[in-house]
């Protein structure tokens, strides 16, 4: 079968590639670097033609309110119109675990955006809410930096490793469409603060982490059920201590 993936050469696109390619599948891994562009539509139509199911992975390059919802919807509309004209049997895209209850923030409405078109495209559809990937652990440390401090709520997390997505991701492609959502979590729930300075310490971070309640999350306040999900139809196989191991920032 042959499976495009949208942001192929990304953390979790390259992962997903493999475990197709694994698997006996004629796997595209498209980026602007292989010549697929989903904003100037470049290369689209070569690629799906043929495709039955595509993966959208990609994420935009910038987190700026309208920057964001430009990629969203600009990549959406093109990327589904070229899978309408491919005939296109499943499109899958990635998004996020409490994307609807985080609306204050940019990047948050530009994903719902994305929903949105993706659900009123017609064509079969399969939407996967991911937890935080704990590879972002120090994006999200950096993006709490104030006066020398991290400042992170403490309202609860439970990320998921990579490799765990990749492989939840890669099942959902070779399955059949559900035409609504489904929801991947880590196995463990933490103190989003308290996990942070755990990582921290562990690869000999001496910055601080203080727990703030009105600390943002890319832009949007959290409560405690924001960012995790008792509706996970998937749970990861790696807690913390199993990952950290094998990360790049140990």
């Amino acid at each position: 079968m042959k499976i495009v993936i949208i942001g192929g050469t990304g953390l979790i696109g390259s992962k997903t590639t493999e475990r197709l390619r694994a698997r006996g599948h004629d796997v595209i891994a498209a980026s602007p670097n292989t010549g697929v562009n989903t904003i100037t539509g470049e290369g689209l139509a070569d690629a799906l033609n043929g495709a039955e199911v595509v993966l959208d992975l990609a994420n935009s390059p910038s987190f700026e309110d309208s920057a964001v919802m430009e990629f969203f919807e600009t990549s959406g509309r093109n990327l589904l119109a070229a899978e309408e004209t491919a005939g296109v049997r499943h499109h899958i895209a990635l998004s996020v675990v409490g994307t609807e209850r985080l609306q204050e923030s940019g990047y948050f409405r530009a994903k719902l955006a994305q929903e949105r078109l993706i659900r009123e495209s017609g064509i079969p559809y399969t939407i996967v809410h991911s937890t935080q990937f704990m590879e972002f652990l120090a994006g999200i440390a950096q993006s709490g930096m104030v006066d020398g401090k991290v400042h992170l709520s403490p309202a609860f997390v439970q990320p998921i490793a990579s490799d765990d997505v990749a492989d939840a991701v890669a099942d959902v492609a070779l399955g059949k469409p559900v035409n609504g959502v489904i929801e991947i979590a880590g196995p463990e729930r933490f103190r989003l603060n308290e996990l942070v300075a755990r990582y921290l310490k562990a690869t000999g971070d001496p910055r601080e982490v203080v727990a703030d309640p009105d600390a943002k999350y890319f832009g949007a306040r959290l409560e405690d059920g924001s960012l995790v999900t008792d509706d996970a139809s998937r749970l990861g196989k790696l807690g913390f201590e199993q990952w950290f191991p094998t990360s790049s920032r140990k």
